[in-house]
């Protein structure tokens, strides 16, 4: 398959350290030509699809390692494994690794690629809605701890990234719901409105808008926090539910949150927080909190996301917020104002 053949391409402008995004049907098919322009020896494919052939033969000789997606294994002891196993190939920092898999697996192979060998090129087909929109797309790699979630990781970036959209022909109806929470989200940080476009494009133009933040912002210090719209209540309702909400859904939920939050705070007006609701139940998302998650858990998990620890000096809680200025990263939230914009959502059985 030719390059010129897929449906979209986005570069990520980062110089000498910049890649193509493709987007569209058979993009998967691009590999050989991705592992050529690494100059890579050999691969080690590791792969959470059934499959034999959902990586194509990149070219080279490789080694197969079989992945599970899910927060569950987003932990360091796997990233470990993972690193043994590509020593037992006997790979080198010339040579490179490809994920095949859901956010998850792209989290957890980018992260063992960073660190083995201290980098090693890493080359993403991301085969879930939630991937193709956002995880495979940034440099972002990290595991959990207890804890919180992604509290271990590091940048770095892909060298290359195929977004196959054949791969969403077997996805359940929760795994696209889970996908369309990113899509809603960017929505409110420039993306434009995304509803009834193909799907091809909705990828295309989510991936485009991270593209062009990242490539300003590549290590979080100031815009790059816009991506983290709805994330940081997202992130509090999956480790509240032990991962029983799933990330799409949990930044869903945030994203209607951070409208009322942002109206609260007068941000924004009331019709731009009914807004909120409005896009996201649009994609057929959650917009309530599930029932029986207990507030004050959700503002204690919330005062250890990243963002808060890093920025707020009093109340630990930081959320990124629309406003008449677009969104940004409102430090220092009273405390008592979080907890009653969650008293006031909807609840849900889960």
């Amino acid at each position: 398959m030719a390059e010129s053949v897929t449906a979209h391409r986005v570069w990520v402008d980062l110089g000498e350290r910049g890649y193509p995004v493709d987007v569209g049907p058979g993009a998967r098919h691009l590999l050989p030509a991705a592992v050529a322009r690494v100059g890579a020896a050999r691969v080690a494919i590791v792969s959470a699809r059934p499959a034999e052939d959902a990586v194509p033969d990149p070219g080279v000789p490789a080694v197969r390692i079989t992945a599970r997606d899910g927060e569950r294994d987003k932990t360091l002891a796997n990233v470990g494994n993972l690193c043994e196993q590509f020593a037992a190939f006997g790979l080198t920092r010339s040579d490179a690794v490809v994920s095949c898999g859901g956010g998850t697996t792209t989290d957890v192979v980018g992260l063992a690629a960073a660190l083995y060998h201290r980098g090693i090129a890493v080359i993403h087909l991301p085969t879930s809605l939630l991937a193709q929109v956002d995880a495979s797309v940034g440099g972002k790699t990290a595991v959990n701890l207890p804890a919180g979630k992604n509290l271990v990781g590091a940048y770095w970036q892909p060298s290359a990234v195929l977004c196959d959209t054949d791969y969403l022909r077997t996805l359940p109806a929760r795994e696209w719901t889970n996908g369309y929470g990113e899509i809603a989200r960017a929505h409110f940080i420039g993306a434009g409105d995304l509803r009834g476009l193909p799907v091809e494009e909705q990828i295309a133009r989510s991936v485009a808008l991270k593209a062009s933040v990242v490539a300003r912002d590549e290590r979080d210090s100031g815009l790059r926090h816009i991506l983290n719209y709805g994330h940081t209540l997202g992130h509090a309702l999956e480790i509240a539910t032990g991962f029983g909400m799933r990330h799409g859904e949990g930044v869903a939920v945030g994203t209607v949150f951070a409208g009322r939050l942002a109206a609260r705070l007068g941000l924004i007006d009331e019709t731009r927080a009914a807004e909120h609701h409005e896009v996201v139940a649009h994609y057929g998302l959650p917009t309530a909190l599930p029932a029986g998650v207990d507030d004050g858990e959700l503002v204690s998990i919330m005062r250890r996301d990243k963002k808060s620890t890093s920025t707020s000096t009093t109340t630990g809680l930081a959320f990124v917020l629309d406003s008449s200025d677009g969104p940004r990263l409102v430090p220092d939230v009273p405390a008592d104002l979080v907890a009653s914009t969650l008293a006031a959502m909807d609840r849900s059985a889960l």
